[in-house]
């Protein structure tokens, strides 16, 4: 059987975070995946294995954009808080463009369908989620030796806070109300963050 080529691959997962991110990992079908790749099923299976390694790959890029993005708005920013500023708001407006596949995180999403049954997928969607902690906490450390954050300010317990936050404002984005009060909400959790924050030295 023909080797898929690896642009053809690539072309596949990314419209495999599409599916899944709009559809769910339950309610998503080898039919419709089938449909989304355009691909026939020995193809599908000969290439990811399953629908769970199709997925796996998926969240992997997922992630790995999530990750990007975030790295992106720590490296653009003066110091590592308002990085963390700039990454809410930044958020904000992804998660309400139009031809966004859903406002809810998939690694989210997919942690609340789970069943104890599965516990692979739970495993590789907790694993994701501790990545992400753990990046935050890195840069959280960061901004205390740098003397960003009130004494003490726990790094690894406000990670976790930010996460809280960064899931929070995708879930609530999933209702039904308008950008400008996502918007609102993040520059609101922007300000919790300042309780946390040394402020600048004014010149």
């Amino acid at each position: 059987m023909p080797r898929v080529a690896k642009f053809d691959r690539d072309k596949a997962v990314e419209n495999a975070v599409r599916l899944f991110w709009e559809r769910g990992y339950g309610n998503t079908s080898m039919k419709h995946i089938e449909q989304a790749l355009d691909m026939r099923p020995g193809s599908l299976y000969a290439t990811f294995g399953s629908k769970d390694g199709l997925f796996r790959e998926a969240l992997d890029l997922y992630g790995s954009r999530m990750a990007q993005s975030l790295r992106r708005a720590l490296e653009q920013s003066p110091t590592i808080m308002t990085g963390i500023s700039s990454y809410l708001r930044n958020l904000a407006g992804e998660i309400t463009t139009p031809d966004s596949p859903a406002r809810a995180c998939l690694v989210v999403k997919t942690l609340l369908e789970v069943t104890a049954e599965q516990e692979d997928l739970r495993a590789l969607v907790n694993q994701r989620l501790q990545m992400v902690e753990d990046h935050l906490a890195q840069a959280l450390e960061t901004a205390s030796r740098q003397g960003e954050l009130r004494q003490g300010a726990d790094p690894r317990r406000l990670a976790r806070l930010v996460q809280a936050q960064m899931m929070g404002l995708r879930s609530l984005a999933q209702r039904d109300i308008s950008e400008a009060e996502v918007r609102d909400l993040a520059e609101d959790m922007i300000s919790a963050l300042s309780a946390f924050t040394v402020p600048p030295v004014a010149h």
